[in-house]
């Protein structure tokens, strides 16, 4: 997940700091460098801003239907944008737009309603609900506009008003979607904050925040937690996964290895949620691996806005070298790389599409999220060793079944220890449903009707029935 930046003691207002294209390792642009001390003015705009943007929800929603067709117009500046500061294909960037697009709208059509409670007194009780004030997020790299949205939609949706803050590597294109919104949404709404440590840091303690959303490294997660707990502020970590594929014995691997492939290696491997193990039958081993490194050895690698790229570059030097570390650590205890194996000779933070075999399952790169374009395959003897291995990690975000028979494949998934199991697909998420992680894959829960409740809370109003308890 996204490397912490170094501390800076002090900074002046008007300081910038450089952008680079991952495909080229040259910085092509400049972002601000706001000061810790400037978000006291940001935090009190977005506290005067709630008091009109919670009163009035059908204004809301208005507000962000008209943010949602307002994202859209913009796809052909945010997209490229996007690609050149985070690294992915243009098809995949258009994507991550479309998709911001559709959560605006899918929260601004969410009313939680009212709830009755019925307990058979003389008194009508109701659960309503309020939003909680200004709210803070901190987002990472890998899908900086999907993530961001994630976050500010639900959040906006409640009454809440946000302050936003993108990762370092990755802020132009966050800031270009703030200016698309800032057409829609009344002033103070959103605002979005651009810097270096520690302004994050102090985003997340700040005392006129009441919750804060983070998505990032299990130690930067818990280092926002304790920031939080100053003031009693909520927290919703997503902090990662190393999610297991298990394969079964009737698996038709030809049928399914384009799938499993890309679900590890969409977006270079920078997924929270990719397969980043897969656990083969020992009969199916030499199969299953021989197929991804077929993929891997085929797949067309180059800048994200080249028309025939279908796989970019790492998106920053520190998660290259991560990668690059992870990678030799395997192969110097006897791994083979049977695709790959090494950084990519030419300018820019490219790493080949890795397959690794015969990887001892205590390496690095099997007990940790290398979060890059590398994948070991491990064999299995019983189906039993499979789901201890695959449950023997520190993380619960999601893990994947892959099967001929369907109930089979099921009943294995429901034995799996993460927050979501897919049956011969992996990483994919509706709108609707909720995303959430156990063990140190995080804290709360996003996504659905889960994600708009996680951002209001309960109000309840008392009041006897008719003809009772008059004053």
């Amino acid at each position: 997940m996204p490397t912490p930046q170094p501390r800076h003691a002090s900074r002046t207002s008007g300081e910038r700091f450089a952008v680079v294209d991952p495909a080229t390792g040259e910085a092509f642009d400049e972002a601000p460098d706001q000061r810790p001390q400037e978000l006291d003015a940001v935090v009190a705009r977005a506290h005067e801003a709630w008091r009109g943007w919670r009163a009035d929800p059908l204004a809301r929603t208005s507000a962000l239907l008209a943010a949602a067709d307002a994202v859209e117009a913009a796809e052909a500046e945010l997209a490229p944008l996007l690609t050149r500061e985070q690294g992915k294909p243009l098809a995949e960037s258009s994507a991550e737009v479309a998709r911001t697009a559709a959560r605006l709208r899918y929260f601004a059509e969410l009313d939680p309603g009212r709830l009755p409670i019925t307990d058979g007194r003389p008194v009508r009780s109701e659960v309503r609900w309020r939003s909680l004030g200004p709210v803070a997020a901190i987002v990472p790299w890998n899908f900086p506009l999907q993530l961001a949205s994630a976050k500010f939609a639900p959040a906006l949706a409640a009454g809440n008003t946000m302050v936003l803050k993108p990762s370092p590597f990755t802020p132009l294109a966050t800031r270009l979607l703030g200016s698309v919104l800032a057409a829609a949404l009344p002033e103070g709404v959103l605002t979005i904050v651009t810097g270096r440590e520690p302004l994050g840091a102090r985003l997340a303690s700040h005392p006129g925040i009441r919750h804060v959303t983070f998505t990032g490294s299990v130690p930067t997660g818990r280092a926002v937690a304790q920031g939080a707990a100053a003031s009693l502020a909520r927290v919703t970590l997503e902090l990662g996964g190393n999610d297991a594929a298990i394969l079964l014995e009737d698996v038709a691997v030809e049928r399914i290895a384009d799938r499993l492939f890309w679900a590890a290696f969409r977006n270079c491997g920078q997924v929270c949620m990719a397969v980043k193990r897969v656990y083969a039958p020992a009969r199916l081993y030499p199969q299953v691996v021989e197929a991804l490194a077929q993929r891997a050895k085929s797949v067309a690698i180059g800048a994200g806005l080249d028309p025939g790229t279908q796989l970019g570059p790492v998106n920053n030097g520190p998660q290259l070298a991560r990668v690059e570390r992870y990678t030799a650590q395997a192969l110097a205890v006897g791994a083979r790389a049977v695709a790959g194996g090494h950084r990519l000779d030419r300018p820019g933070y490219f790493f080949a599409p890795t397959i690794l075999a015969d990887v001892p399952s205590e390496c690095p790169v099997v007990t940790e999220e290398q979060f890059g374009p590398v994948l070991p395959v491990l064999p299995y003897r019983s189906l039993d060793e499979a789901v201890e291995a695959a449950n023997n990690t520190g993380f619960g975000l999601g893990g994947s079944v892959w099967g001929t028979d369907l109930d089979r494949a099921e009943a294995v998934a429901d034995r799996l220890e993460c927050g979501t199991a897919w049956i011969n697909h992996h990483g994919e998420l509706s709108l609707a449903q909720p995303f959430a992680g156990i063990k140190e894959s995080g804290v709360g829960v996003a996504g659905g009707p889960w994600g708009l409740y996680g951002n209001l809370r309960p109000f309840v109003v008392h009041r006897p029935e008719q003809g009772r308890g008059e004053a």
